[in-house]
């Protein structure tokens, strides 16, 4: 089943259920601060772990003690879609386990 982008409003209504995610040009993004590069690290391979499940993968580039995500939708020409709130939400709820702010 194809997926479909989401209008503007839809986006920022959904952004508006994400503190600390924001739009960033084509893509809805979202940076980390971890207590230690090690934490980061984990907290990336846990991020891996589950857009595998999903088959829906972020951009994601670890720092020293942080984590930056940029998601989009390849297969819908790169638009937003609710794939990658999908994707946003379970990494919200995995990032305090992870000590992330």
């Amino acid at each position: 089943m194809p997926v479909e982008p989401l209008s503007q409003k839809e986006i920022e209504d959904r952004l508006a259920e994400l503190p600390g995610w924001s739009l960033d040009g084509d893509r809805i993004a979202r940076s980390y601060r971890l207590g230690s590069h090690i934490a980061a690290t984990a907290m990336v391979v846990h991020i891996a772990q589950v857009q595998e499940e999903l088959d829906h993968h972020s951009d994601c580039t670890l720092g020293y003690r942080a984590v930056s995500l940029t998601v989009h939708t390849h297969c819908a020409g790169g638009a937003i879609t609710e794939l990658d709130f999908e994707l946003a939400r379970h990494i919200e709820e995995l990032a305090p386990g992870h000590g992330a702010s």
